[in-house]
């Protein structure tokens, strides 16, 4: 269910009263500051918060980062967006409850306790971030994982971060799965969106 608030007050009342899953959060609020009341709204619920507004200047975005917001997004912006940064917010704030301990796509195996990924039995050398990467997107094994996604959850950076990064890291990641971007395995780029992981048997 979606409660809206007119005013900040209102929906810190709301707060009082509920258990929210995500909290968005407009600066431009008729009645306080919007970035005074993060940190209230943080006392009083531990949900993740989504900050939306039109202010793009940095010393905003680091302000209400620093003041507790989980993101920030600048309008005007896409549903797909805002649901894509939801749904990052939540994993990342899910903590263990939500993580598996192993997943199995084809030939590859993960181990998460372990942080161990093998694939047809012989164990991949894989640095922090290129298993942190393979492990999440095994969690949403067929689904296109945005790049900025990518860089919300395993770099932590959810705003700004160079898209390059993650090419990078994904470039490596196909070399030690034995493919490439011209001929992938389990590895599907989606042009302009990002990644997927499938099982070559599937295709």
């Amino acid at each position: 269910m979606v409660t809206a608030a007119p005013a900040g007050l209102t929906g810190l009342e709301i707060l009082l009263n509920g258990e929210p899953e995500v909290i968005l959060l407009d600066l431009g609020l008729p009645d306080v500051d919007g970035l005074t009341l993060i940190p209230m709204m943080r006392a009083v619920r531990d949900a993740p918060i989504i900050v939306i507004t039109a202010q793009d200047d940095d010393p905003t975005i680091v302000r209400a980062l620093d003041a507790g917001a989980d993101d920030y997004l600048v309008k005007p912006f896409g549903s797909g967006q805002l649901d894509a940064r939801i749904r990052a917010v939540l994993r990342r704030t899910a903590g263990d409850r939500s993580v598996r301990e192993e997943y199995a796509v084809g030939d590859l195996r993960i181990d998460v306790p372990s942080r161990v990924a093998t694939l047809a039995g012989e164990e991949l050398d894989l640095a922090r971030k290129e298993f942190d990467m393979l492990q999440l997107l095994a969690s949403r094994v067929g689904e296109v994982v945005t790049k900025r996604e990518l860089l919300a959850d395993v770099w932590q950076q959810p705003y700004g971060g160079s898209e390059r990064t993650v090419d990078v890291h994904l470039s490596w990641l196909r070399r030690k799965l034995g493919e490439s971007a011209a001929e992938p395995k389990y590895l599907h780029s989606v042009r302009g969106v990002g990644v997927r992981l499938v099982d070559p048997g599937s295709t």
